[in-house]
């Protein structure tokens, strides 16, 4: 429940953003006068054949112009900008078909009725007309029936060639004008040499896949075996293999836009490889991401600080989040998303968003805490409130502690803010305290010469601390003389510090054996008296 009302506080506010551009785009959109170049069917004209002329001469900026004069409210907006261009050229060819445009004869008017251009003899038209915000528009009528209209002109005007040169249309448009009229009949939906062109598509598509995922694994071998291959060997051969998806989508995605198919066609077809493309390249770019911190985790583990230690597993993190926001993004431009109304959202809904955000930006300086404080690195032995263990990871939201009976605790990194951090890796020596109890008949010789040879061990041992040690007969026991052992281990973990340990008290077995020392033990004395003797006495 405490996870769920931030989050639905951010769906709301981005949900007010989302409203509020577009009612405030619906509001620009009614008070925006109507541009010069589209006030009246003469304008709309002249507009569109001074843009088609410089596109043809290598201008494809004015495209864009171009597209404006065209009503393309009935084209999918998935592929209004692919399937649009091809109109345009489909429209500028029929007007070279029906030769030179005196604009002087066309009505220049704001108002009243449609500008009909051109009728066929199947009804088929080529109008202007009025839009409801006062633009003069090619109509949606006109735009749905150029591909017919042109193909009957062609009939008519066979001998008739495109004017300008046309290295700029489209290579689709161009490759359908090189078809014979045979493979242009509609059998099912779509044209034969559509059907022809989409299998062989999908076809060099899947080829061109298996060819790059050969290759690919052959660089990832190569890379093996390489001066780098150290930090590769257990790299699987299939790691690149999400970028021989992506060429296969990248494939389908430029084949598909060669074969003028009708915008609801390839609206569905191109959305699909888009998806993949997504898909693959996010898939792929982790795959990057994760040989790259593969290779800099050995790189730190190098390295005599521990800072880097922390660094790598937070830059695999950030990268991993970046590259999805990007294929997110993409994958919003593609289906024609409203990013710039979630973004507006982000700004009028800021207080719910706060609110929302308030753990993670908690977490977030928790982990800033952390790298620059550096109360702990990966590897050391920490206490933090009743949680003790191993620091395993550190991200942007929590530490991830392996406890010694093997379970995983993760802590939100705000709490690293105010919480106690008891770090047990970071000692220089580790303390040790015993007390030795040996015999009540030990000789005090003994008990001064066992204890002087006990210093003498903690001056020779290797991980002993030398200018702070304790060894004296420190207390009477009930049965014994308590020797006090207070000494420092200078070790770097408690693995090293339990060998140290280990071979301190076995050279302190071989001195009391040497020295004749025995170690005292519970005893107790039992006194047996004889009754029947006694009375008889």
């Amino acid at each position: 429940m405490m996870l769920f009302r931030p989050a639905l506080l951010l769906v709301l506010s981005l949900a007010m953003g989302v409203f509020a551009a577009e009612d405030s785009s619906q509001d620009q959109g009614k008070s925006t006068p109507v541009p010069a170049t589209l006030a009246s069917p003469r304008a709309t004209m002249d507009t569109f054949l001074r843009a088609m002329s410089d596109v043809k001469g290598g201008q494809q900026a004015e495209m864009e112009t171009a597209l404006q004069t065209l009503d393309l409210s009935g084209v999918n907006p998935l592929v209004r900008t692919e399937k649009g261009a091809e109109l345009a050229w489909t429209l500028s060819e029929i007007l070279d078909r029906l030769g030179p445009v005196d604009s002087r004869r066309l009505p220049d008017r704001s108002r009243g009725s449609r500008y009909l251009h051109f009728k066929d003899a199947d009804g088929r038209v080529v109008s202007i007309d009025p839009q409801a915000d006062g633009r003069w528009l090619f109509s949606q009528t006109s735009i749905n029936q150029l591909p017919a209209i042109l193909d009957g002109l062609r009939e008519q005007t066979p001998g008739l060639k495109d004017e300008g040169p046309s290295a700029y249309k489209p290579l689709g448009l161009r490759l359908r004008d090189a078809l014979p009229n045979g493979l242009k009949h509609t059998s099912f939906l779509l044209e034969d040499w559509q059907w022809t062109g989409i299998v062989a598509v999908v076809l060099l598509g899947i080829l061109l896949d298996k060819l790059a995922a050969f290759v690919l694994a052959r660089v990832v071998h190569r890379l093996r075996e390489g001066p780098l291959g150290i930090y590769y060997q257990e790299v699987a051969a299939e790691v690149l293999r999400p970028f021989a998806l992506l060429v296969m989508a990248g494939v389908w995605w430029a084949g598909l836009n060669l074969l003028s198919l009708p915008a609801d066609a390839l609206a569905i077809l191109l959305l699909a490889a888009k998806f993949l493309a997504a898909l693959a390249g996010v898939w792929g770019t982790y795959r990057l991401v994760d040989l790259l911190s593969g290779y800099l985790r050995q790189k730190a583990a190098k390295t005599a600080t521990r800072v880097d230690d922390v660094l790598v597993p937070l830059f695999t993190k950030t990268a991993k989040v970046l590259v999805t926001v990007v294929g997110a993004i993409f994958l919003a431009d593609t289906l024609k998303m409203n990013v710039t109304g979630l973004l507006a959202g982000l700004g009028l809904g800021g207080l719910a968003f706060a609110l929302a955000a308030k753990d993670v930006v908690e977490n977030l300086f928790g982990s800033v805490t952390v790298l620059t404080d550096r109360p702990f690195h990966v590897g050391d032995w920490v206490r933090i409130g009743e949680i003790e263990g191993t620091v395993e990871s550190m991200g942007f939201r929590s530490t991830r502690i392996r406890t010694f009976y093997n379970s995983q605790v993760t802590i939100p990194n705000s709490r690293l803010i105010t919480a106690h951090v008891d770090n047990m890796g970071e000692r220089r020596y580790r303390r040790y305290k015993a007390t030795l109890r040996i015999t009540l008949d030990t000789p005090p010789e003994k008990v001064d010469a066992f204890c002087e040879g006990i210093r003498e061990l903690v001056r020779q041992h290797p991980n002993t601390r030398k200018d702070y040690y304790q060894v004296f007969l420190n207390d009477f026991g009930s049965a014994s003389l308590d020797v006090l052992v207070y000494i420092f281990f200078r070790t770097p973990d408690w693995g090293a510090e339990l060998r140290a340990r280990h071979d301190f008290l076995l050279d302190v077995l071989r001195l009391a054996r040497q020295q004749g020392v025995r170690f005292a033990y519970p005893t107790q004395t039992l006194y047996l008296q004889n009754l029947e003797s006694d009375s008889a006495m």
